[in-house]
């Protein structure tokens, strides 16, 4: 086999290429394209619960190391989820926005967001920042296909460039051609139970405050 191939960046592309470019860093990676350079430095290859078994059987292929059953620690595979932020409780923080990995929010300072549901790869990393627990997450209704992984990833890309911030991967190191917030980075970094645990938290608080208000109107105002 072509040496090239094996450790250089073609390989990263192939197997970047094959990742869902959700950006949702369940694989302990900020971002596909840092879990792609991870991999063919030799990373497992079943971190993706997004891309599920299909996507461990297609890096088992192109790298030509054992297949291995996914990593469900990381988070379970399913269908394809939206964020959708309750208009009501939205207080235009733009912490969503910002955390946001491929500009699927859209909204200004002190004003109503929404989120673009053709946009949204379902990452969940806007559920953590909001202080107020306005968004929940809900049935795409549709699968999340090829051209929306090229889109998010160009996306995703622009972001970077226009943010302008170093981001870090596993282990804290820098990722050439990948950057993000502080938050962001942080979101995606850290490990895979404190980051379920946060979401869990706060969709938990999310769906106590709206059975409250469900149970006492008054409570909203």
């Amino acid at each position: 086999m072509d040496n090239a191939l094996t450790v250089g960046p073609q390989l990263v592309d192939r197997i970047d290429d094959a990742l869902p470019q959700t950006q949702c860093g369940r694989c302990g990676y900020a971002g596909c394209r840092p879990y792609a350079e991870a991999v063919a430095a030799g990373e497992a290859i079943n971190r993706c619960p997004p891309g599920g078994d299909a996507v461990v059987a297609s890096l088992a292929a192109i790298t030509g190391r054992a297949l291995l059953p996914l990593d469900t620690t990381l988070g379970q595979p399913g269908p394809l989820l939206n964020a959708r932020i309750d208009e009501a409780w939205c207080i235009g923080c733009t912490l969503c926005i910002t955390a946001c990995p491929v500009d699927a929010i859209v909204g200004g300072p002190k004003r109503m967001h929404t989120v673009v549901a053709a946009l949204c790869t379902g990452c969940e990393l806007c559920l953590p920042p909001c202080p107020v627990d306005c968004i929940v997450m809900a049935p795409a209704g549709r699968a999340w296909s090829a051209s929306d992984a090229d889109a998010a990833r160009g996306r995703h890309l622009l972001r970077n460039t226009r943010m302008g911030h170093a981001a870090g991967t596993h282990g804290g190191e820098s990722a050439p051609g990948n950057t993000a917030t502080g938050d962001q980075t942080l979101l995606m970094v850290m490990t895979a139970q404190d980051r379920q645990a946060a979401v869990a938290a706060a969709v938990a608080r999310a769906r106590d405050r709206h059975e409250a208000v469900a149970n006492d109107p008054g409570a909203s105002s």
